[in-house]
């Protein structure tokens, strides 16, 4: 990425210390809308202070009223020396948490926080940072984020990269594949030596191979080039910001970053 921009990562706790050593904005995935709605809180050790909140939404009924929660939310922040929030709403849209990313968007805009939101949610407010995710089985990356600036323009569109590792039964009906641990992946490569390729178009690393079992398969997987490909990718179309997970990339940051301004 350029000077300029920004590369934010994100942190359970257990990780929050580990990720702080970068540098980088972290954001605390320790957070989570509850039943009410409530802020839920996970441990967080005392001494971590500052960059921003992650929030979830796992379990959440999409019962209750916005307001009250948004409080809690940015007096979360003020406490903590937050500035700024990132909501990782997974699943479907619920109207609830479309009206919380409306109000946290006016919140948050008063402070000069930024505030991510899932693409479902993009169309809730015109001020939000709205997460790209760098996943696809399918198509091209660069016409993904570039339908993706049509729509938000490139100043509120953050790339949300997401670290690949993926076996798919071929043919693949669903384009879903079966999730590869970084131990089944490095064993696989080991064991098989096979002929890896770069798809342009996925900016990942492939390899196909036979099973007796089950026929042909074919693995996506990432590694520290291709996502600084991805990076490269999203800069050139004007997209200055990007989410990694540090749990994800910690064992790639260091080659990630070092190449961040090729």
């Amino acid at each position: 990425m350029q000077p300029n921009s920004t590369i934010l990562l994100t942190a359970p706790p257990a990780h929050s210390r580990a990720a702080l050593r970068f540098g980088l904005p972290v954001a605390h995935a320790a957070y989570r809308v509850g039943g009410g709605p409530h802020l839920f809180r996970a441990n967080m050790p005392i001494s971590v202070r500052g960059g921003l909140m992650a929030l979830d939404c796992v379990g959440f009924d999409g019962r209750g009223e916005a307001g009250s929660f948004c409080q809690e939310v940015i007096r979360e922040c003020s406490a903590r020396g937050y500035d700024g929030i990132l909501c990782d709403f997974e699943g479907r849209p619920l109207p609830l948490l479309a009206e919380i990313v409306q109000t946290l968007s006016g919140l948050t805009r008063k402070r000069g926080w930024p505030l991510y939101v899932p693409e479902a949610y993009g169309g809730c407010d015109g001020h939000t940072h709205v997460l790209i995710s760098s996943a696809l089985s399918g198509g091209s990356l660069v016409q993904r984020l570039r339908e993706a600036v049509s729509t938000y323009g490139p100043d509120r569109v953050t790339l949300a990269v997401e670290r690949v590792a993926e076996d798919f039964y071929l043919p693949s009906p669903t384009g879903q594949g079966q999730p590869l641990s970084r131990e089944d992946l490095s064993r696989m490569l080991t064991e098989r030596s096979p002929s890896v390729f770069f798809s342009s178009e996925l900016c990942a690393h492939y390899f196909t191979y036979m099973s007796r079992e089950n026929g042909a398969h074919f693995v996506l997987f990432d590694d520290a080039g291709s996502i600084r490909k991805k990076l490269r990718v999203a800069r050139d179309l004007g997209i200055q910001q990007a989410v990694l997970s540090y749990p994800q990339v910690e064992d790639l940051l260091d080659d990630i970053l070092s190449g961040r301004s090729q």
